[in-house]
């Protein structure tokens, strides 16, 4: 999968170093991955939260944080929407961000 913005990532485990490690690993099971359906997403993640308008939410670093992703499954690219604590998330709308 075509992964846009890693620099998004990047930024919040720059000022969340407890979050890196986590968030380099998703990135690179995602960037290696060939999701066509969210079916395909639940099979590697469990947990993971599929919502209206293609979203999913990951849990990162043991439930401390929350990525959202945007997915076009037919161009095979991820959108990076959101990554922050429960507190951010809870503040947002999952579906629309």
């Amino acid at each position: 999968m075509r992964i846009i913005a890693l620099s998004t990532l990047r930024t919040f485990w720059e000022n969340h170093p407890d979050a890196r490690q986590s968030l380099q690993a998703w990135y690179e099971d995602a960037r290696h991955a060939l999701w066509k359906s969210p079916a395909d997403i639940k099979a590697v993640y469990r947990n993971a939260s599929i919502l209206a308008n293609n979203r999913a939410v990951f849990n990162i670093k043991g439930n401390d944080y929350r990525l959202i992703v945007a997915i076009h499954y037919q161009l095979g690219i991820i959108y990076i929407r959101f990554v922050g604590n429960h507190k951010d998330y809870d503040r947002i709308d999952a579906t629309i961000v």
